[in-house]
């Protein structure tokens, strides 16, 4: 039992080293981001050297080779990437456009399998709270999310604009998918029948919202269920 705790020390202080080597080796992008692929290469560094570390049975000398392996393995289908646009769309994920003048795009959303809760989310972390700013959003490979904004929506500061400090007001959602938020809509101090008055101003009816938010101050945006699904070339 004694003679197999070394053997563990032991592997732990020589391959995590050699796992560290790898790792620069492969390059900032292994640990600064995670495509499908290099996901898959962490995975499975981990599930190896968990394996040696774990068992003194396994071959040290097996674990080493395997890690060297991988990292080379990954070096050479970066390279690949690189060097060969069509292989690398097969072993990863394009860019989706989720958002376009400041509409949802349901079949892109339906397709990479994200809600529209999910979207708004990751453009809060992007500090932007209301839909009708963005002229274009992205779902990248890694799963962030980038954004274009409108022009009339580019950030300036205070003295550009020469204006004193103003509350910002969120956006909250009150139709998702055709389906109003009784509750959050109340809350907001607003009744369905002023809703569907607003829709109606707008030469809408229900069944063609797709998503719906509204503030405090009664300012309404409207992204509707058959606003264009087809994905401009905005990224050339």
């Amino acid at each position: 039992m004694v003679l197999e705790l070394l053997t563990v020390a032991m592997r732990i202080f020589t391959i995590i080293p050699l796992l560290l080597v790898a790792t620069l080796y492969m390059g900032r992008r292994s640990i600064g981001e995670l495509p499908v692929f290099d996901f898959l290469i962490i995975i499975t560094l981990g599930a190896v050297v968990g394996a040696d570390i774990a068992d003194p049975k396994i071959e040290h000398i097996h674990t080493a080779v395997a890690v060297v392996l991988i990292a080379i393995l990954q070096k050479t289908v970066i390279y690949l990437k690189i060097k060969f646009r069509k292989f690398g769309k097969l072993i990863t994920f394009e860019p989706v456009m989720v958002v376009y003048e400041g509409e949802f795009m349901k079949s892109n959303l339906k397709k990479i399998k994200y809600s529209v809760e999910n979207i708004l989310s990751l453009l809060r972390e992007k500090d932007i709270y209301y839909l009708e700013e963005v002229r274009a959003a992205f779902i990248e490979p890694n799963g962030n999310i980038s954004v274009i904004k409108k022009s009339g929506f580019d950030f300036v500061t205070k003295n550009d604009l020469q204006i004193t400090d103003k509350e910002n007001q969120i956006a909250y959602p009150v139709i998702i998918e055709g389906r109003i938020h009784t509750k959050l809509l109340n809350q907001l101090g607003f009744s369905e029948k002023w809703l569907m008055e607003r829709i109606e101003n707008r030469n809408m009816n229900l069944s063609s919202v797709f998503y719906a938010s509204l503030t405090i101050d009664g300012k309404l945006h409207v992204s509707q269920e058959h606003a264009l699904q087809q994905m401009p070339d905005l990224l050339h």
